[in-house]
């Protein structure tokens, strides 16, 4: 399979970039993933054959294919062959995925279409975390920055961290907390619950408060978004501020189970070729 997958991707012209593209889970190949499935969706029209794990060959149907050279084999091609169509049967339903054509929609893989649908699942979560917080009391985003970051490592226990962070009243937190449990460094936090973009000015002064701490890293969160300037003024200073935004925000506490809960789990499981394979 692998020794294929080397092949195609020269065939083809695939960039390193383009072959270590990942699925939105991350724990897979989007070449990998389509190499495999145009495999077993040839291996159902008679095409190929599996001779051993991980090792396949042409059929004599397979050659003859070949020998009528024809300009693609794609699914509407191999609909033609009755193994294939009942398999196509067995399937669950074509994947909808909005923008796309019903030809583009067949030849999604299933990992993508599922991990597509996730996607767009999360994205949805995170739009209406952020509408949340917006809308909740000022003292609950001061909490949930506090939870957040100690779900994420820092500032000890909940107790210490709540301890090092304090409300300045201004719909938004300002202190400090550990950078790990033995205190070894410490964070500027800054934190403000706007609808307004953040642009360079609010992070000018932050970085100011830094210097008056003799503090080397800040976190600045918010529910808005920053500017292109803001960004370029943070990467730019001695000191290391990191800017977390409305949309990394909400996906961080995705990541950490805050504020969000579980309704459904899905396994995805495959065959165990190990099992099957003869001693």
């Amino acid at each position: 399979m692998c020794e294929a997958i080397d092949v195609i991707s020269q065939e083809f012209g695939l960039t390193e970039d383009e072959r270590k593209e990942l699925l939105p889970s991350g724990q897979q190949e989007v070449f990998f993933n389509r190499v495999g499935w145009a495999r077993t969706y040839m291996k159902k029209a008679g095409l190929l054959d599996t001779t051993r794990h991980g090792y396949f060959k042409i059929t004599e149907r397979g050659l003859a294919v070949l020998k009528e050279n024809p300009p693609k084999i794609d699914v509407h091609f191999l609909e033609q062959y009755e193994e294939f169509r009942q398999f196509r049967t067995l399937r669950h339903k074509k994947p909808d995925r909005e923008g796309l054509e019903e030809d583009q929609a067949a030849e999604v893989t299933p990992e993508e279409a599922l991990e597509t649908a996730y996607q767009r699942l999360r994205d949805g979560l995170a739009n209406d975390l952020i509408q949340q917080i917006r809308s909740s009391p000022p003292s609950l985003f001061e909490k949930l920055v506090v939870e957040l970051l100690v779900k994420m490592g820092y500032g000890g226990s909940r107790q210490d961290a709540g301890k090092a962070i304090g409300s300045s009243g201004d719909e938004g937190i300002d202190g400090i907390i550990k950078e790990d449990r033995l205190g070894l460094d410490i964070i500027y936090i800054q934190a403000k619950r706007w609808e307004n973009t953040v642009g360079r000015p609010e992070i000018q002064k932050f970085a100011g408060a830094l210097q008056g701490q003799r503090a080397r890293k800040g976190i600045f969160i918010t529910t808005s978004s920053f500017s292109k300037e803001a960004y370029d003024y943070a990467s730019r200073i001695d000191s290391k501020i990191v800017l977390i935004d409305g949309e990394r925000l909400a996906q961080f506490m995705i990541d950490h189970n805050l504020g969000v809960s579980s309704t459904a789990t899905y396994e995805i499981k495959k065959i165990d070729s190990d099992y099957f394979t003869e001693e």
